[in-house]
């Protein structure tokens, strides 16, 4: 049964989520936007931390969480490294240019090949921007020429990051 069949049976509010706004997102109430919040500055905050801080109970916590990630607006937990330390010393953003209606297969791809952080379709005289991360030169190159022996991609135009000022995909919500 849907998760919106199982409401209708129990007769209970969607806990502040409501489906089908017409720009296709979900709303949420402020509780939800502060679990959101905490999880992103401290992904490993017990639940029951959580409840202290929002006052509130572990109880709703967990079901809030719950539906969060059902809805996919909580998509995994990770840590926030620094990629430098761990040898990456570089950082690409290539522009790429695809022929033949062939964009979403060869982003697929392209998003599979290592170091790939970041895969875009873009407006504008090109078509896709990708992000990447080498431990040296040779990486680089590789993935570089990797990508022009790819079917259907016509030109990758690629720029070296020299200073990252700053590199945190985590955005105020």
């Amino acid at each position: 049964m849907s998760t919106s069949g199982k409401r209708l049976l129990d007769k209970r509010p969607a806990r502040g989520l409501a489906r089908g706004l017409k720009s296709g997102r979900l709303a949420f109430d402020q509780l939800d936007l502060k679990i959101v919040r905490s999880l992103m500055a401290n992904a490993r905050v017990s639940f029951r931390e959580l409840a202290v801080e929002l006052d509130v109970s572990p109880t709703t916590v967990i079901a809030r969480v719950s539906k969060l990630q059902d809805d996919g607006v909580i998509r995994g937990y990770m840590a926030n490294i620094d990629f430098e330390k761990l040898g990456y010393e570089l950082t690409a953003v290539t522009e790429i240019l695809v022929s033949k209606g062939k964009l979403l297969e060869m982003e697929r791809e392209i998003a599979k090949l290592p170091g790939v952080c970041a895969v875009y379709d873009v407006t504008g005289e090109i078509d896709g921007i990708v992000v990447v991360k080498f431990k040296d030169r040779e990486e680089l190159s590789r993935f570089t020429k990797g990508l022009l022996t790819m079917p259907f991609v016509e030109r990758a135009n690629t720029h070296l990051v020299l200073t990252t000022v700053r590199e945190d995909f985590r955005v105020a919500v």
